[in-house]
């Protein structure tokens, strides 16, 4: 489905110096335990939300941080969303506090953060554990190959991403390192692989 776009030692060169592994966007799929869309998480505003008001669009799902070193990269998931959110596109921001405390405002703290700082008008939720015992259930589809057929996937630190198709299918787990303007990611989005 995808080729990366670089030759091959660059890449590897490349993603051994920001120290984590970044699979092709060829994964092989099986037939997941749940859909995605069956999925429901509470919007930043305390209301309940679908995960199939987005079926159709090709969906990032990240966990941000307001007090993190990957936090500036709210500048370039607004500016891909702002890009790409008119040709079914969305990203889902996912705040969590479970990396150092790096996320310890309220809902109301953190939405108002991401609008003065960075102007964010993609979907934010509430706050979620992204690992452990009190794992959200979107995370747990997200990082459990028996539920989601694809693979089993470790959210190592805040600004993961995760990409999921306009079926709900999952795509592919990206460390935080990856950088949300990456020819992978948007050539993704724009169908050219």
């Amino acid at each position: 489905m995808f080729k990366f776009l670089f030759p091959t030692c660059a890449l590897l060169f490349s993603l051994s110096c920001q120290g984590q592994t970044i699979k092709p966007f060829n994964v092989k799929t099986s037939k997941p335990m749940q859909s995605f869309f069956e999925l429901e998480a509470q919007s930043i505003d305390g209301l309940p939300v679908s995960m199939s008001a987005f079926k159709g669009k090709k969906i990032m799902v990240v966990n941000v941080a307001s007090r993190c070193g990957y936090t500036s990269q709210y500048t370039d998931l607004q500016a891909l969303y702002e890009k790409y959110k008119n040709q079914n596109f969305v990203i889902l921001g996912f705040p969590c506090n479970q990396f150092m405390g790096q996320e310890p405002g309220t809902e109301s703290e953190i939405q108002a953060f991401c609008q003065k700082n960075y102007g964010v008008s993609f979907p934010l939720f509430s706050k979620v554990d992204v690992k452990g015992k009190e794992q959200h259930p979107i995370y747990k589809w997200l990082t459990q190959q028996a539920i989601n057929g694809v693979e089993d996937a470790n959210v190592s630190w805040n600004f993961n991403k995760f990409l999921i198709d306009e079926a709900g299918n999952y795509v592919v787990h990206l460390e935080s390192g990856a950088k949300p303007m990456d020819a992978e990611i948007v050539s993704w989005i724009e169908g050219k692989k």
